[in-house]
């Protein structure tokens, strides 16, 4: 018993069954497989906020900031443990298990039910931070244990394993892990791994220096939290269904993870449909007559035989330009694909884009909007920007000074660009940035702002903001090559249920009246959007 406490306090080397350079080895490979999973903890956490919560910069900033601080606070604690070392690490790795295979399951929860996911985004990105914070320390412990080395040494082989763990985790998740399972499943997954990884190092090499009581505690806790992982495995699709129900009610038709995004089609008929994206209305046939009409019909008053559509892969501004009779080429550039599948082939969705999709004059292309344009011909007397709102930072480059540069490139001579800006009366200082953007580009701008009506809102995640959008409207910017654009209707417009050539005017001088002074462009190195949050 004493030769076991001195051996347990560092005095010497354990008593392994396996030959040191073997359980180096496998200290090592534990060190690789929890770096991997630790990573994978991190991303989830980073990704899936930046889905619930949107801004994946600050997303990424508060997950990574608050987990790396609570590592040093976990490296700390972890110094009480040094003398147990072993049972020490068993119980953490199955509570970091647990903790980080849950968390995905736990902020979707949040969401879906509470409406509010950054506490516990704080909550798990402490709790993992400080988990896995102590895994050093004691591993360092334990390797010193296994085969006596100088400290640098031993540093060097840990981190190097940590490192390269941390590589793996990075490229599997994106490639691996959210592709082939998603967030949830994927979480679980990696949880199970970190459990059964660190388990089977104490559980093995390390036994001998367990008590009994130890070693069956270890067991029972290991066992437990695996089995946890799988019954939430087993009972997903049942959760998700059920979250939906929460978030989007009882009208979910289509529920998809694309490599881009979270798209959701609720409603049974095109007078009811509604598309989220990444839980936010981003369609509802209620009132998207509006929004599309305003956006569309202004910037056809002139030449129009070719036109670009960037975004839009809902068909929906399409389906306005396509009524035009004089429009020989219509592109459409949208980034995911699993858009444009749908508005191809769901019924309600393609009835309410009016099978645009079938028109031979559309050509439909699944690209980034900026790389696109930087490869593009140019020629277009009109460009549509439909893009998601500039708040969201994933799209701030879209909303940049250089991108419109490569519009104004992409235009013919007397060609127009209208871009959707966000509502100018709650957020005066993200759509005045657009247009400051577009004037640094050399574009001769017309802002316009297009009131809602407080009948046109839906159910769903987005009720409370969709109410707020209706009262306050939507903003626009009608911008040319060689002058100001006239905002009018072309003489040969179709027949419009939202738009008049008064309502224009009036919208001119609504949208003026918002304008604030001194405002910047945003650009590439230095967007500005966020200071309108």
């Amino acid at each position: 018993m004493i030769d076991q406490q001195v051996s347990l306090r560092g005095g010497g080397a354990a008593c392994l069954p396996v030959r040191p350079r073997t359980g180096r080895c496998l200290v090592l490979a534990a060190v690789f497989v929890c770096a991997a999973c630790g990573l994978v903890y991190e991303l989830e956490l980073v990704a899936l906020a930046s889905y619930l919560i949107g801004d994946s910069v600050t997303q990424a900033s508060v997950v990574l900031s608050v987990m790396v601080f609570a590592m040093g606070v976990g490296s700390l604690l972890a110094k009480r443990l040094r003398s147990r070392a072993a049972v020490g690490f068993g119980l953490i790795e199955a509570v970091l298990a647990l903790v980080g295979g849950s968390s995905a399951l736990v902020l979707y929860a949040t969401f879906a039910w509470i409406g509010e996911s950054r506490y516990a985004l704080v909550g798990f990105s402490l709790a993992i931070g400080v988990l896995i914070g102590a895994e050093i320390p004691l591993l360092m412990t334990l390797i010193q244990r296994v085969d006596r080395q100088d400290a640098g040494g031993a540093v060097a082989d840990l981190f190097a394993a940590d490192y390269v763990g941390a590589l793996v985790g990075g490229l599997a998740f994106p490639f691996l892990l959210l592709p082939m399972l998603g967030q949830l499943t994927g979480a679980l997954f990696t949880g199970a791994v970190n459990a059964a990884a660190g388990g089977a190092l104490v559980l093995w090499v390390f036994r001998r220096d367990l008590a009994p009581r130890s070693r069956w505690l270890l067991v029972l806790v290991n066992v437990a939290v695996i089995a946890v992982l799988a019954v939430a495995t087993a009972l997903v699709d049942d959760f998700e269904r059920a979250a939906r129900r929460a978030v989007y009610g009882d009208g979910v038709r289509v529920a998809l993870q694309t490599g881009v995004q979270e798209v959701v089609l609720t409603g049974a008929g095109r007078s009811s449909l509604g598309l989220y994206l990444d839980g936010r209305l981003r369609v509802s046939a209620r009132d998207e007559y509006r929004y599309h009409e305003a956006l569309v019909h202004p910037a056809m008053n002139g030449p129009r035989a070719r036109v670009l559509i960037l975004g839009g892969g809902d068909g929906l501004a399409a389906r306005e330009v396509l009524r035009y009779r004089d429009v020989r080429r219509l592109t459409l550039v949208e980034l995911d694909p699993g858009v444009t599948r749908l508005a191809r082939t769901d019924r309600a969705l393609s009835a309410l884009n009016a099978h645009a999709f079938r028109d031979p004059r559309l050509t439909a292309v699944n690209a980034d909007a900026f790389n696109w344009l930087r490869a593009a011909h140019g020629g277009y007397d009109v460009v549509i920007s439909d893009l998601p709102d500039p708040g969201i930072s994933t799209s701030t480059k879209l909303y940049s000074a250089e991108f419109y540069g490569l519009v104004a490139e992409a235009l013919a001579p007397g060609g127009r660009l209208v871009v959707h800006g966000g509502p100018p009366v709650t957020r005066p200082h993200t759509y005045w940035t657009v247009e400051a953007s577009m004037r640094a580009a050399g574009l001769h701008t017309r802002p316009y702002r297009i009131s809602g009506r407080l009948s046109d809102f839906a159910a769903g995640p987005d009720r409370a903001t969709h109410r707020a959008q209706a009262q306050d409207g939507w903003g626009f910017v009608l911008a040319g090559t060689a002058a100001e654009p006239a905002l009018r209707l072309s003489p040969q417009a179709p027949t419009l249920r939202s738009l008049t050539r008064s309502s224009l005017v009036r919208a001119g001088r609504d949208a003026e009246s918002t304008r604030p002074g001194g405002l910047l462009p945003s650009t590439l190195v230095h967007p500005r959007y966020w200071e309108d949050r």
